[in-house]
């Protein structure tokens, strides 16, 4: 049965492998990204009833305004998946810029608060749905140079056990680890050996189908791809 799924962070890396994924699988995409560029290709390649917006998370009036057109036109999604994250140049806590470190805070961790909070009401209100917020293994163990990104992950998977314990039957949320993909994020932390792990592609064709079978069994549950 098709699903309609909304997906942030949907034109890079992960989120647009899943992206890929989902709609040669059936079902429907309404995905967001900061660049607008990126929007209006993937707007293209995909077209209706697939719907992509331009927008920052961490701007919770533009995340309201995207949740009104898409609850409008489309009503409450089947499977939110909250992917959007941006990681800082590895440095020593203390050395990280404090606009670094706060762009990190406000996408990854308030970005996901913020479509929660205008998505979730009208997934209540039918009582039925399923909410993955990504995490990291990052958000489980920690390693130098990365605090910022580790504290918001480490946010993540706390944020997403005390939402579950706060939704009724029928519904669920549980924290998502991907594992280690070859993006520009990873990149960012490993350079050259990045290559070293799967691409974004090859994981995305095992994650997809791990994602669409996550049930209300799963509620409050810390997952990883790799459990699949």
């Amino acid at each position: 049965m098709s699903k309609l799924i909304l997906l942030t962070g949907c034109s890079r890396g992960c989120g647009r492998a899943l992206l890929k994924e989902f709609t040669a699988l059936g079902h429907t995409v309404l995905g967001c990204s900061r660049s607008a560029n990126q929007i209006a290709e993937l707007q293209n390649l995909y077209g209706e009833p697939h719907l992509f917006q331009a927008l920052d998370v961490s701007n919770n009036d533009a995340v309201e305004s995207w949740a009104q057109h898409c609850l409008e036109n489309y009503g409450p999604p089947d499977i939110l998946i909250n992917n959007a994250a941006i990681i800082h140049n590895p440095a020593p806590l203390w050395k990280i810029p404090v606009d670094d470190f706060d762009a990190v805070i406000d996408i990854n961790i308030k970005g996901t608060a913020n479509v929660l909070r205008h998505f979730l009401p009208a997934m209540l209100q039918r009582r039925k749905g399923t909410i993955i917020n990504f995490s990291s293994g990052w958000g489980r163990s920690t390693s130098p140079e990365v605090s910022a990104y580790c504290a918001s992950k480490w946010a993540i998977e706390g944020m997403t056990q005390s939402l579950a314990q706060e939704l009724p039957d029928g519904m669920a949320a549980v924290a998502l680890n991907p594992g280690i993909i070859n993006t520009d994020m990873l990149q960012t932390c490993f350079g050259a050996n990045a290559r070293s792990y799967p691409s974004a592609e090859k994981w995305a064709k095992t994650a997809a189908k791990f994602i669409l079978k996550i049930s209300t069994q799963d509620n409050g549950r810390a997952l990883s791809v790799s459990d699949s």
